[in-house]
C-alpha cells in the first residue's frame, strides 16, 4: 500500500492515516475508493 500510495502521488502517511481513520465506518460496497489510485485525502477538491 505504501508504494502504491508513492506511485499514485500521495504522502503514504497521509493516505494511511485517512484510509485507517475512515475503515471502521466505510461502508463495505465503497472501499474500493480507498484505494491508493481511488483515493483523495478528506478536504481535496477533485479536478
Amino acid at each position: 500500500l505504501i508504494q502504491s500510495a508513492k506511485l499514485n502521488g500521495h504522502d503514504p502517511y497521509a493516505y494511511l492515516k485517512d484510509v485507517m481513520e475512515k475503515l471502521p465506518t466505510w461502508p463495505n460496497r465503497r472501499i474500493q475508493e480507498l484505494l491508493p489510485h481511488r483515493w483523495q485525502l478528506t478536504g481535496q477538491r477533485i479536478g
